[in-house]
């Protein structure tokens, strides 16, 4: 299993003296002393409504939100992400988890077609330091932003602002980074679109950042692909969104690839987790992070999310 000590985490030098060993313990609880990221993406219910926790194909555990945090709890993630609210009614009952606050979402109900997509900021940092002063484990901020959106240059000044108060706060931040709106268009996914993107948000400042995996094009896999963006994010930890369900062996083959050949820094997973029933939920984070944190083969990640063998760090 790969390991890092206190003194191999980079520091950024924007993080303020004072909170220099809050950051470093962030920053180990979240990779769960490994460098790598397992995070538990849990924003959807503002971001897709709840099309992706009722209906055909998904398991009826998933209607009730407290779900999302009985698999965190259970399982083996770095950091569940969820909104602020979300997660202050329920984390009092779940204290061992790392949590993520999402300081920004929007709904899916408005196309790029009627109006290119514009996610605000819905609060201010005071309210999560106030939460984790209160005893919520608190290790990091989220914040999505839509490159090539009209409103591109709102959304980069609140999230390089975000980072700054973060850091001095000895909090990490991962960015969520999608290309999208009418300038984009088609080009959403890629290569050259998403290397891009990983590049802005080494820029900002950002610990990791999550983008969706570029395209197969005739000469490179996706996953060969992901190695252009993985380079642009330099000391930016890249990781790749999950997607909507699949089958779990083409999900962890697709994890690994990008992981040992695509030179992600890990994962981030919602819908492929938590549409499942609570067992079979809790076992595939298991065999997830038994690729991101432990350098399993998918032969072996698959005996444990089968059941056949148990991982636990």
């Amino acid at each position: 299993m790969p390991k890092i000590t206190r003194d191999q985490v980079k520091v950024p030098a924007d993080v303020l003296a004072d909170a220099r060993e809050t950051y470093i313990d962030n920053y180990m609880k979240a990779t769960q002393g490994t460098g790598r990221l397992m995070l538990f993406a849990c924003d959807q219910k503002v971001e897709h409504l709840n099309g992706d926790f009722y209906g055909e194909g998904i398991d009826i555990a998933d209607s009730d939100p407290e779900h999302l945090f009985k698999i965190a709890d259970q399982g083996v993630c770095g950091v569940m992400a969820g909104q602020r609210g979300l997660i202050a009614r329920y984390a009092a009952d779940y204290p061992n988890v790392n949590y993520l606050v999402k300081m920004n979402s929007k709904t899916n109900l408005v196309k790029t077609a009627q109006d290119d997509p514009y996610s605000p900021q819905l609060h201010d940092i005071e309210a999560v330091l106030a939460m984790r002063d209160n005893g919520v484990n608190v290790v990091g901020l989220g914040y999505t932003l839509y490159l090539g959106s009209e409103y591109e240059a709102t959304m980069l000044a609140e999230a390089g602002q975000l980072v700054a108060q973060a850091h001095e706060e000895g909090l990490i931040v991962v960015l969520w980074i999608y290309p999208r709106g009418k300038a984009v268009g088609k080009d959403e996914k890629a290569p050259t679109t998403i290397a891009g993107a990983a590049g802005v948000a080494l820029c900002l400042g950002a610990d990791f950042v999550k983008v969706n995996p570029p395209v197969a094009t005739e000469d490179k896999t996706s996953a060969e692909n992901l190695a252009v963006a993985s380079a642009a994010a330099g000391r930016t930890g890249l990781v790749c969104a999950g997607g909507s369900t699949v089958e779990a062996k083409v999900f962890l083959q697709q994890l690994h690839d990008q992981i040992y050949i695509g030179g992600a820094s890990g994962n981030a997973t919602g819908r492929n987790i938590h549409q499942r029933s609570l067992d079979e939920a809790v076992r595939l984070t298991k065999a997830i992070s038994a690729i991101t944190l432990a350098d399993y083969d998918v032969d072996r990640a698959l005996a444990v999310f089968n059941g056949e063998e148990d991982f636990a760090l």
